[in-house]
């Protein structure tokens, strides 16, 4: 089942560095561990206080797997501290999606492979 959620709030400006910092955090475990059953984007508004979070969970049960990551829990855990604004979380549904392939691994750019 797929599931998709947006979420929005906005944090204290003192606390934006911190809360940027955690939810790199997040995704320097979904990196790490890759899992193929979650896509996930946060987007910074201009203000820099705002943030708008997307994610698609595609599990049996409609869960979100974010939500097991232990980067995720530490990212969660003091939020109230944190916000301005309470987050809401909204249900979603894609129109459409366009993600340009990565690099292939070992390539020089426009050049050609690198060399060894």
């Amino acid at each position: 089942m797929i599931t998709n959620v947006v979420v929005s709030y906005r944090v204290k400006p003192e606390a934006a560095a911190e809360h940027v910092r955690l939810i790199e955090g997040v995704f320097a475990q979904l990196h790490a561990e890759r899992p193929d059953d979650v896509e996930y984007k946060v987007l910074r508004l201009a203000d820099g206080a705002s943030f708008v979070h997307v994610s698609t969970a595609d599990t049996a049960d409609g869960s979100n797997p974010l939500s097991e990551l232990a980067a995720f829990k530490e990212f969660g855990r003091d939020i109230a501290a944190r916000v301005a604004t309470t987050p809401d979380p909204t249900a979603a549904d894609i129109i459409g999606s366009y993600y340009p392939p990565e690099p292939v691994s070992g390539s020089a750019g426009a050049g050609g492979p690198a060399a060894s």
